[in-house]
């Protein structure tokens, strides 16, 4: 059985610090180690990070995960292969809209097939009016928290205003980004014009798969005139068949339809030979897309309900319950019925452990403190 030595070790690095400078003979060598032998013993077995009993002692991770949760199987997870799959078998695809690791979570365990971290967490989480503030980084750094969350779906990362509209080589500095600091499966890019479709290919060509989007764009809100459905008129829906059928040209492995009349959904739908997923857009496309927070109905605020989508079928009312929740907190609080005993449960060991802590702070001159000790152990 092997052995290593304990304290000795400050007795050897001791010895090799005095000698610094110096050439170590043996002889000092020896003497270190004699001196380290000499110690206490202990076997590797109690030592080794793969003991179970000595994890603590060589890990930072805590013993117990609060919110990482116990360790289960991964699932399979879903890949393009699995969304071309089921697109030729016609199953519809599900696609939820999240942004943090709570959210992921939820969305993971519901068996959803694709999971977008869309740029509209400047809205629903961030609070502007607009998709257009939020930066790269802060997509990325929601991109990270899904990631932890969420281990089945095909996870999708928008690229936001502003970072890929210059040129075909910043769209691929900026997805490479999404992909290796975010983690994600794919990127998401709207628009469909000529200069669109270039970057895409570009993208793609780079390696790293490419959702599209046509219909209302929210990135471009400045040249629609606002958040604006689109394909209404027969000159619309044309333009918008032909940017979808440019962004598959291009290599896109799906493509996002927004407010749409079902009619060009469909007809978009039937025409191009990558899955559709409808947003707003009727029941006829490949698949379907909402936000969390609108299917779940979490915002009670006035404003949000008046921004609400026309679209958008509530699942849950989980904001009125949210709402609930938070007032009886404030009253129980404002009461002082929480927290009662029953979540006040750490103790100060024995009732002799609470006399000595109260002669220490009166010792210590914590007068008030020490009394207040003393009624705590009365009651």
């Amino acid at each position: 059985m092997t052995t290593v030595a304990h304290s000795g070790i400050v007795a050897i690095t001791y010895s090799f610090a005095a000698t610094r400078g110096a050439r170590r003979s043996k002889a000092t060598l020896s003497a270190a180690w004699t001196a380290c032998s000499t110690t206490d013993m202990f076997t590797e077995e109690q030592y080794s990070p793969f003991n179970n009993n000595s994890n603590k002692r060589f890990s930072i991770q805590p013993e117990d995960t609060v919110y990482g949760g116990p360790t289960a199987p991964l699932p399979k997870r879903v890949t393009l292969r699995t969304l071309q799959s089921k697109y030729k078998k016609k199953q519809p695809i599900s696609m939820v809209t999240a942004y943090d690791y709570p959210s992921a979570v939820h969305v993971d365990t519901a068996g959803i097939d694709i999971l977008l971290v869309g740029d509209s967490v400047a809205m629903v989480v961030h609070g502007h009016d607009t998709t257009l503030p939020v930066t790269l980084d802060e997509m990325i750094l929601h991109c990270k928290a899904v990631y932890r969350g969420a281990r089945r779906p095909f996870l999708v990362g928008d690229l936001p205003f502003g970072c890929y509209e210059s040129s075909p080589q910043e769209a691929v500095k900026n997805a490479v980004r999404i992909m290796k600091e975010g983690n994600m499966d794919a990127v998401k890019l709207e628009g469909g014009g000529p200069h669109r479709a270039m970057s895409v290919r570009a993208v793609v060509e780079s390696g790293i798969a490419v959702m599209g989007h046509v219909g209302l764009l929210p990135q471009s809100i400045s040249v629609l005139g606002g958040f604006r459905p689109q394909g209404q008129s027969t000159a619309s829906a044309i333009q918008v068949l032909q940017n979808a059928k440019a962004l598959q040209d291009a290599g896109c492995f799906a493509v996002v339809l927004e407010c749409l009349p079902p009619v060009v959904a469909q007809a978009l739908t039937k025409e191009l030979t990558i899955p559709t997923i409808g947003i707003g857009a009727g029941p006829h496309c490949s698949g379907q897309v909402l936000v969390y927070h609108d299917l779940l109905g979490m915002m009670q605020h006035p404003h949000h309900a008046k921004v609400t989508p026309k679209f958008c079928k509530q699942y849950g009312n989980v904001g009125e319950v949210v709402q609930q929740a938070l007032q009886q907190y404030r009253a129980d609080v404002t009461s002082g019925a929480f927290p009662s005993e029953q979540f006040s449960p750490y103790k100060l060991g024995s009732e002799q452990e609470a006399a000595s802590f109260a002669e220490q702070l009166d010792a210590a001159g914590f007068h008030n403190a020490a009394n207040a000790v003393i009624d705590m152990s009365k009651s």
